[in-house]
């Protein structure tokens, strides 16, 4: 007989975010780790950076050991709803002031004029100077 498990959306597991209340999703599994990240050889920073997003890349990047998944079991609460719409990802916004060469770039090019000019002057104050000596 199939065992029934709680289905829980992405929105409530990316809800329980803090070291008190911890959820992560690996796996289209939800773990409530919130007692276990004193005891994380990672250290807590690792598994609270995974919380609030499907945390299954990360997991699987840092090469858990057998043992370690088994233990995870242990923190099971539910499944991931896949009929629920996931989190938007957030829109990443240029900094301002990134862009500032390129400005440059395109002022030289439309007073292209300032450059020589400043070039040109320098060559006949030099001249000047060393015809002087």
């Amino acid at each position: 007989m199939p065992t029934i498990t709680k289905l829980i959306t992405m929105e409530e597991a990316s809800q329980h975010n803090t070291k008190d209340d911890c959820w992560v999703v690996i796996d289209g599994k939800v773990y409530d780790v919130s007692s276990y990240l004193d005891e994380h050889p990672g250290g807590d920073d690792v598994v609270l950076d995974a919380t609030g997003k499907d945390a299954t890349d990360e997991f699987e990047d840092a090469g858990h050991s057998k043992s370690a998944r088994e233990l995870m079991e242990k923190f099971f609460i539910g499944e991931l709803d896949s009929s629920s719409p996931s989190i938007p990802e957030l829109e990443i916004v240029k900094k301002v002031g990134k862009d500032i060469p390129w400005k440059v770039k395109e002022l030289t090019k439309q007073y292209w004029f300032v450059p020589v000019a400043v070039v040109g002057i320098s060559v006949v104050v030099g001249f000047l100077y060393t015809r002087k000596k």
